[in-house]
């Protein structure tokens, strides 16, 4: 018998968040407001985050990995600032973060979590 697969906001090139056997998976989330530094551009796709897994039943407590990309490993403290602000400590989930060329020079920040529901 095979499991439902739910894709959320499917588009051409990918869906936000797909849902399969009691796990989440967003795909990489974005700021929308370019004109912030890393710490708010952070705020804001953490927000994202909430709210896809909200949709999709679940939490941040339920994090299992996170791949944060961000433009310059020099503004690591400052996104940190927001994840740590963010992340349920007592649920915190794996976790890498690397410096990469981001799709646009004014993205600072690409996260992208696996959660269980």
């Amino acid at each position: 018998m095979s499991q439902q697969i739910v894709r959320r906001e499917p588009g051409a090139i990918l869906s936000r968040a797909v849902e399969y056997n009691g796990m989440v998976f967003l795909a990489g989330l974005t700021a929308d407001d370019y004109s912030l530094d890393i710490k708010g551009q952070t705020e804001q796709v953490l927000r994202k985050i909430d709210k896809y897994l909200a949709l999709a039943g679940t939490d941040k407590t339920r994090l299992l990995s996170t791949l944060i990309y961000i433009s310059d490993i020099d503004n690591k403290e400052g996104m940190n600032q927001a994840w740590q602000a963010w992340i349920d400590k007592a649920n915190t989930p794996a976790r890498a973060c690397v410096q990469a060329r981001l799709g646009s020079p004014k993205t600072l920040v690409e996260i992208m979590v696996t959660a269980a529901k």
